[in-house]
């Protein structure tokens, strides 16, 4: 089957997601292609309507062995018939459990016709300096196997006459899904005096916890611990504090250096 566009969304705070679909985006190669970065409140507020003429690819980044809680109402309410979806997790270097099979129920329970699935690994957001994690990832082996996936997509949307004729993909996983999309609320994010104040970790955080008339004001009860205003702050103003998030990050650095590579399912 032919598609007429190529629908790529993907959330990303720290820009490891965007960068595995950009590399999956090669592979496909379609020349009507369509970013939508819901990575931003904002983005989130107009659902998203797909046809059987469309192929849909969908990233998140994996949420304590989830899909992030944040985002279920706005993928819940994507509006599809019948359209080729390809279901993209990105996880830290420990696992991603349950993400993807949770990812391709709430795609098919939307019209969504599910055609393959896939696990990236990023740089785990409490990765740094002192306490790697996936440091580079994904690196540039991961955006080659990225594109061969891509490429794979296409062989296998070109193996069927219709979306109606698109065998279901088997994902791994567990019913009920495991862990708990829910996250921390916790403080444990330092300012430092090299902090000027120039709002661009406001203007990055994808739940607008950080008050931009005072970046050092941090909404604890919204923040998802992404770390994105600590990777993006141009001064090195925001480190982490002492406390339970500075300890997962020792831990992970510990227990999951081994590298762990991409998967994928047709």
């Amino acid at each position: 089957m032919k598609i007429q566009s190529l629908k790529l969304v993907y959330f990303s705070p720290t820009g490891t997601t965007k960068a595995v679909v950009q590399g999956i985006a090669r592979g496909i190669n379609h020349s009507n292609g369509e970013c939508i970065d819901i990575t931003r409140p904002d983005a989130r507020k107009q659902p998203l309507q797909a046809s059987e003429r469309d192929l849909l690819v969908v990233a998140v980044p994996v949420y304590m062995g989830r899909v992030p809680a944040l985002l279920m109402e706005w993928l819940q309410a994507i509006h599809a018939h019948n359209t080729p979806a390809v279901c993209v997790v990105v996880y830290g270097n420990r696992m991603f459990d349950d993400a993807l099979l949770e990812l391709k129920d709430i795609l098919k329970s939307c019209g969504c016709k599910p055609i393959a699935g896939a696990a990236y690994i990023g740089e785990h957001s409490f990765s740094n300096a002192e306490t790697p994690t996936a440091e580079g990832r994904p690196d540039a082996r991961d955006l080659e196997h990225a594109e061969l996936f891509g490429q794979k997509i296409q062989e296998k949307l070109r193996s069927v006459s219709s979306s109606d004729k698109i065998p279901d993909v088997t994902i791994p996983g567990c019913h009920p899904y495991r862990g708990d999309s829910k996250l921390w609320t916790v403080d444990f994010i330092a300012v430092g005096n090299e902090c000027v104040q120039c709002g661009i970790c406001a203007e990055g955080c994808p739940v607008g916890a950080i008050d931009p008339e005072n970046s050092r004001a941090i909404d604890t009860e919204t923040c998802i611990t992404c770390c994105a205003c600590i990777r993006h702050c141009p001064h090195h103003a925001r480190t982490m504090k002492p406390g339970l998030v500075r300890d997962a990050a020792v831990r992970l650095s510990t227990l999951y250096k081994e590298r762990k590579e991409p998967v994928f399912f047709l």
